[in-house]
């Protein structure tokens, strides 16, 4: 075990932050937090089956999707982790989407973190960074229309409501909010 002289900063490469939030580029050694991440029955529920089963399928996912907007618009899914530990909480960030106009905000958090205000206060934050480092005067979010949990925070977070609508033909419905920032 790293004593606490030489054990990494958490704070170190963060993109944003919170009083009690940590936001960073996710890495290659991430993966065995995606795989649990992704894994999860309500991630598969209401986000969908990414076909993540085990590291190398989260080491490709997180190379593939992540990565490669990092690489393309400069932002995307970005860790969240608690402060001062860096623990892994979940994922939040700004997502370009094929098949929506504007940028989305998408989180998720593993259950031991759900119900204590991260989901929001992580939105929140994006939702700054997305208006004062990226320049974004609008953001959209998606959420199937049964994700109660997931629409309670977007309103919290004042989206409005806008339509039903599908990314693709063969895609679920998802309930559409904006909101200008």
């Amino acid at each position: 075990m790293a004593s606490p002289s030489t054990r990494p900063d958490p704070a170190e490469g963060a993109v944003a932050e919170t009083p009690r939030l940590l936001f960073r580029r996710l890495e290659e050694e991430d993966a065995p937090f995606i795989l649990e991440l992704l894994t999860d029955p309500d991630w598969l529920r209401y986000i969908g089956d990414k076909g993540v089963r085990d590291l190398a399928d989260a080491r490709r996912y997180i190379a593939e999707g992540p990565v490669a907007m990092y690489a393309k618009h400069g932002f995307g899914l970005f860790l969240v982790s608690r402060k001062p530990s860096g623990t892994p909480m979940g994922l939040c960030g700004l997502i370009r989407r094929d098949g929506l106009d504007d940028v989305d905000v998408g989180y998720a958090f593993l259950p031991r973190f759900r119900g204590c205000g991260y989901a929001a206060e992580a939105a929140a934050e994006m939702l700054r960074f997305a208006r004062d480092r990226v320049g974004l005067a609008r953001v959209v979010a998606i959420t199937t229309p049964e994700n109660e949990r997931s629409i309670h925070v977007l309103e919290k977070l004042g989206f409005a409501y806008e339509r039903r609508m599908r990314l693709t033909p063969e895609s679920h419905e998802v309930r559409l909010f904006g909101k200008n920032l």
